[in-house]
């Protein structure tokens, strides 16, 4: 019996002396990545190309500078951020840290969760059943907390400080808190904004605009 202890207490401590098998990093300058469903990788970077990542595969962190990101059903990441290019996650995925694209658009469908939070600059934000630990940020895209998600932190709308003030600067942004949406922290507005806000919903204080109130499906538009 006492020797069988020792030969298991040997294995354990030679078992946890091992290094622990770490997914492979896939890294490129030009081209899209691929990914196969229900494998797990390590970060997916490129340059000049998408990130294309399949049904219930997790990675590390997602990363492009001119391309998209799209996740499919049930994939988990540890963050994700592009410059040029949106951001699409499916149903059930699970991102740890946060979101970030400065040109482009982030859409995330129901069931997900995401650890950190959402921030753009040209490009929409828009929420379905899905729960963000922290805030949502932009400067010139709309914001769409879509029905029954959940918005931990706050929302932000930053003025616009660059020297170029293109027409999309020029717009106000929509922002609109739907049906049994939840935003928990502070709603401030640096610029104008349409801000409408269902009559289920609940939102903490706003600073910077008057929120109007509806009661359909769908918000009134502009």
């Amino acid at each position: 019996m006492t020797r069988n202890l020792t030969r298991l207490a040997l294995t354990l401590a030679l078992a946890c002396s091992l290094p622990a098998f770490a997914a492979e990093d896939i890294s490129k300058v030009n081209g899209s990545i691929e990914t196969t469903a229900g494998q797990s990788y390590g970060d997916l970077e490129t340059v000049n190309g998408a990130v294309r990542i399949a049904e219930n595969v997790q990675a590390g962190d997602a990363s492009t500078v001119n391309g998209s990101i799209n996740l499919g059903e049930g994939a988990r990441v540890a963050s994700l951020e592009t410059v040029n290019g949106s951001i699409r996650a499916g149903r059930n995925v699970q991102v740890s840290g946060g979101i970030e694209t400065v040109n482009g658009s982030v859409f995330v469908d129901q069931g997900s969760r995401i650890g950190g939070g959402i921030e753009t600059v040209n490009g929409a934000i828009g929420l379905v059943h899905t729960e963000v630990a922290q805030s949502l940020e932009t400067v010139n895209g709309d914001i769409t907390v879509g029905v029954g998600s959940h918005v931990r932190g706050g929302i932000t709308v930053e003025r616009n400080h660059g020297w170029f003030q293109g027409s999309s600067s020029r717009r106000k942004p929509r922002v609109v808190i739907g049906p049994d949406a939840i935003v928990d922290g502070p709603l401030e507005f640096r610029r104008e904004v349409a801000l409408y806000v269902h009559k289920s919903a609940r939102i903490g204080q706003v600073t910077g605009a008057e929120p109007v109130r509806f009661e359909t499906e769908t918000a009134p538009q502009d």
